[in-house]
């Protein structure tokens, strides 16, 4: 289950952190003074929230599972991985029988991405947690030369898990398409139009897709966050 996590800094060293609710509104009043066309656009969203998993292999999965499948698809694979402390970590995930994702429902190629992720992270090859305080493009690029990892999953994980507060999964369709909506683009931007567009928004682009994702949301009457 997501939930908020308060009583941290919202920076470590040169790195932007987001820990709790103050960060989420430190960042829109950052954003409002870096854009006011936000103002609009921020009363008609309303709360925006902050949806933030512990760093780990936990959430890293929990992305991984959710991605291509509907929302109850994915929470009912998601329940059938857990084991019965309710604790997925990567060491218990590396000691199940090689054809547990089958039982699992998972698709061949996420039992590869996961067997991977988890075999890195038991061996210590890999620390999930470290690449909440790493800079993003580094962190980005450590998360991305993963097996199975793509730009989007390890954007979202440094996001919604990492606490990142600059980064802007500009891939993400539903991004794209509330981008268009709230800004009153004619036509839906592509991923490196996004991008460019969304640098005016740093150092708070999370919680400026975060914003996004939130007025999309009341306009549709639908949860549209990438992860639930």
């Amino acid at each position: 289950m997501l939930s908020s996590a308060t009583d941290s800094k919202p920076s470590r060293g040169t790195v932007q952190i987001i820990r709790g609710e103050e960060d989420i509104r430190e960042g829109m009043e950052h954003l409002l003074r870096l854009d006011p066309r936000l103002a609009v656009i921020a009363e008609e969203a309303g709360p925006i929230p902050l949806r933030l998993r512990e760093p780990g292999f936990a959430g890293l999965a929990h992305i991984i599972v959710s991605q291509m499948v509907s929302r109850a698809s994915a929470e009912a694979i998601w329940r059938r991985m857990l084991p019965p402390d309710g604790l997925l970590t990567a060491e218990g995930y590396v000691a199940l029988h090689p054809e547990a994702w089958r039982q699992f429902g998972l698709s061949r190629a996420k039992a590869t991405t996961l067997s991977g992720i988890a075999d890195a992270v038991a061996s210590g090859d890999l620390d999930l947690a470290a690449l909440s305080v790493k800079p993003p493009a580094e962190a980005l690029a450590e998360l991305t030369s993963l097996k199975g990892v793509g730009p989007w999953t390890a954007e979202v994980y440094l996001m919604f898990c990492g606490g990142h507060a600059d980064v802007f999964p500009s891939g993400d369709v539903a991004l794209q398409n509330a981008v268009a909506a709230a800004l009153g683009l004619e036509k839906r931007p592509q991923a490196k139009a996004l991008a460019s567009l969304a640098a005016i928004w740093s150092p708070w682009r999370s919680v400026a897709a975060r914003l996004f994702w939130a007025y999309y949301a009341q306009k549709l009457g639908r949860g549209l966050l990438p992860v639930g």
